[in-house]
């Protein structure tokens, strides 16, 4: 299961119609698997940001798996037609740590405020106390040289990792990803966001049945208006602002047929 013409479209971004437990085996195996995944979790934020940057959308096309991380991504997909479920990047994680632990998987964690890799460590270290984590690091906010990051390719690929695990949020997160996938050995790249801040406990998550309902936004929005509250009010209005085009966009094709 990879990248293929069964996504459908969502504004400027093709979404992979999947299921949890599908991806979660895809990524379980991927170290025994020739083709190394880049995997992007994308809410309604990055289908906005992607409409505005070309390097943002070629991303998302190039990718082996864009993943419906939030709910109005699977609601679209349904009205389409297709089979697909949340496939949640902060649920993924705690997932494949725990399944990864039978085969002795190694992961390395890069993103996050300064502290945040090293407490989501030892945090999943204790919940999970034989998992092997190999590497963490916060990067400084500012573009990297040249030079820095082939450092740090070599740095993270010196500490052997099967998954390297990417919470710089959007869009730095899915750019790292597609500039780093080809110089990095590790069997799959997965950007997660704000997982990072949910399980090293640095930002609380919204109860299971908000985010079922679709609302995780808005306890979000709630929890740091400040930070949050410009991003959500112009993003989620300009991502009904593309679905309603979409949606005209398909009446007068079929119109036209």
């Amino acid at each position: 299961m990879t990248a293929s013409s069964s996504r459908y479209r969502v504004g400027a971004m093709d979404v992979d119609p999947l299921r949890f437990a599908d991806v979660l085996e895809l990524l379980a195996h991927a170290p025994v698997t020739a083709r190394p995944l880049d995997v992007h979790f994308c809410a309604a934020h990055a289908v906005v940001e992607a409409r505005d940057d070309p390097r943002l959308s070629q991303a998302f096309r190039d990718a082996a798996l864009v993943c419906p991380d939030g709910m109005p991504l699977v609601w679209v997909g349904r009205a389409a037609g297709r089979r697909v479920e949340r496939v949640c990047g902060p649920d993924m994680m705690l997932a494949l740590l725990d399944r990864s632990r039978a085969d002795g998987r190694t992961h390395f964690f890069y993103g996050g405020a300064d502290g945040v890799a090293e407490r989501l460590a030892s945090r999943m270290r204790e919940r999970y106390p034989d998992l092997r984590i190999v590497g963490c690091e916060t990067p400084p906010f500012r573009a990297l040289s040249d030079a820095e990051e082939t450092e740090l390719a070599s740095r993270i690929n010196a500490a052997r990792p099967d998954y390297v695990w990417c919470g710089l949020g959007t869009p730095r997160q899915y750019l790292w990803i597609s500039r780093f996938r080809e110089r990095l050995r590790a069997a799959a790249l997965l950007a997660v966001g704000a997982a990072f801040d949910f399980h090293a406990g640095v930002r609380p998550r919204a109860p299971r049945w908000l985010q079922r309902a679709g609302f995780e936004w808005l306890f979000r929005l709630v929890s740091e208006p400040r930070r949050l509250g410009r991003r959500y009010t112009i993003a989620n209005a300009r991502f009904l602002a593309l679905l309603l085009g979409q949606a005209l966009d398909v009446r007068d094709l079929g119109e036209r047929r």
